[in-house]
């Protein structure tokens, strides 16, 4: 019942909000639903994590042999607590905002959550691609009605970029289901089929064109600076820290248990194309004078290296312990990265939206000395940098590593050509965080950045969350691998190659 009420508690939070009410009421609203959803989570993680209370099935489409099935696995669960924290810190870097048709912008908010929270616990492809929907329709509302000067054209190329994708992945789920014997959704079905090798070929490029976009895997990523540009930061926060793992769960969900000689065949290209992207997005951040467009291009360089190390898992093992003992350590450490990127972009957006704020700018040109004139800030800033490139004892760090480690081990006579290159990326990230960091705090300060900058209390709060996160499982990532070890082992045997080369 824990994974209904995730879903039922931002959808009728988010229906509440939009009732008329007055001034802050939304926001308050918004913010006890955010904290009854970590709530809901953490105790499922602690007091309810067996199975039982995290599964829910009921009739839906019957008629299209769809469920309403939801599945909370460890992967699932791990997203769940990411959305939760993402939503939290989104209410409270915006609680000082004086946000217009408050109840609106927050009911959107909540039913992305909504969305967000089906596609990481949903067991049924056709549900799956109900919570994808419900996700992105409220993005486009957020982005093209509280966006900036641009936002109609950039809510256009970025609803035009995930339609596609969203056409792709549907006529793929139901030629899939047109295959099952009893014509079913359910993903074990989908994972029970024997597609020919000639059908996975083409069948591999509906899904992961759908899937890249939202990453988005380079040459699918023009849409996203310009959207995080001109979205809100509240909004940015969720479509960065936790929306672009919509695709990254998807491909672990749906494509590579199930498409296995299709992933196999062109992980090479796929590895190629994400490695292009770290080398290609670092190097144009490295130029950026604006912030939020620097923090994005950071992203697509960090999202590159975990595609990049969950296709080096797909090879030949013949059922080797040792071969899927390394693929088991590099899965464990893409689900780990994936919630440790999470927190550590929602902690870089905030901090970039309180400088946009106060100073009225994100241009780097325009500040510096803040390392003078606003401490705390400045310490809150170092510390989520520097975790953002992986600096040992943050969380990034064990995640990071455990992904080249995957890379190393990659079953393709490229390897070492791709785990040079990705490690290009490191040096490059280190070149523009350390750039960033150098125009911001230090320096002479000038006419804007004189009087320094202090944190609400609001604020505060939400950073030294990040911060905490940051620094615990920095410390100590032992928690999140034990947590994921036995899921991790099922599902590194569930795409050996050769148990589909055995069908």
């Amino acid at each position: 019942m824990i994974a209904l009420l995730l879903f039922l508690v931002p959808l009728i939070g988010g229906l509440l909000t939009f009732l008329p009410n007055k001034s802050g009421m939304a926001r308050s609203l918004a913010l006890g639903s955010a904290l009854l959803s970590l709530a809901g989570v953490i105790a499922g993680l602690t007091l309810f994590k067996q199975p039982l209370y995290w599964e829910f099935d009921a009739e839906w489409l019957q008629t299209l042999g769809s469920r309403f099935s939801l599945k909370g696995d460890a992967m699932g669960m791990l997203m769940s607590l990411l959305t939760s924290i993402g939503v939290l810190l989104a209410v409270l870097g915006s609680w000082n905002n004086d946000v217009q048709g408050s109840n609106r912008f927050y009911g959107l908010l909540l039913w992305m959550q909504a969305g967000m929270m089906v596609v990481f616990l949903a067991s049924d492809a056709l549900l799956f691609y109900f919570g994808w929907e419900l996700a992105l329709i409220p993005a486009y509302f957020l982005c093209s009605i509280w966006g900036g000067e641009k936002r109609i054209a950039v809510t256009f190329k970025f609803f035009i970029y995930t339609f596609v994708g969203s056409v792709l992945m549907l006529i793929g789920l139901i030629y899939l289901q047109s295959l099952t014997p009893n014509h079913s959704f359910q993903m074990q079905a989908f994972r029970n089929l024997e597609i020919p090798e000639s059908k996975q070929v083409w069948l591999f490029w509906l899904f992961f064109l759908a899937f890249a976009i939202k990453v988005p895997v380079f040459p699918f990523h023009t849409w996203q600076p310009d959207t995080y540009e001109q979205s809100p930061t509240t909004v940015t926060m969720l479509l960065s820290g936790v929306m672009v793992k919509m695709g990254l769960v998807a491909m672990i969900r749906w494509m590579l248990p199930i498409l296995g000689i299709g992933v196999f065949i062109w992980s090479d290209v796929v590895i190629c194309l994400s490695v292009i992207g770290i080398l290609y997005a670092s190097l144009i951040a490295i130029r950026q004078d604006d912030l939020k467009r620097l923090i994005a291009y950071s992203s697509i360089a960090h999202m590159g290296l975990t595609v990049a190390a969950l296709f080096s898992l797909s090879g030949f093992s013949n059922n080797s312990n040792v071969v899927l003992q390394y693929h088991q350590v590099g899965f464990q450490g893409i689900l780990l990265q994936l919630f440790s990127h999470g927190i550590n972009i929602l902690g870089m957006w905030l901090l970039a939206d309180r400088i946009e704020r106060r100073f009225g700018t994100r241009k780097l040109s325009e500040l510096g000395g803040l390392a003078r004139t606003a401490p705390t800030f400045t310490i809150f800033f170092l510390l989520i940098a520097f975790a953002n490139i992986a600096l040992p004892l943050t969380n990034a760090f064990p995640g990071e590593f455990l992904q080249f480690n995957a890379l190393f081990h990659a079953q393709s006579p490229y390897r070492f050509v791709f785990l040079v290159l990705a490690g290009l990326g490191v040096i490059l990230s280190a070149i523009y965080t350390l750039n960033m960091v150098r125009r911001i705090f230090f320096g002479e300060t000038n006419q804007a950045t004189e009087n320094g900058l202090r944190l609400s209390t609001a604020e505060c709060l939400a950073l030294s969350l990040v911060v905490g996160l940051i620094l615990v499982f920095g410390v100590y990532p032992q928690a999140v691998l034990d947590f994921t070890n036995d899921f991790s082992r099922e599902y590194v045997k569930a795409i050996d190659i050769t148990r589909f080369l055995a069908k």
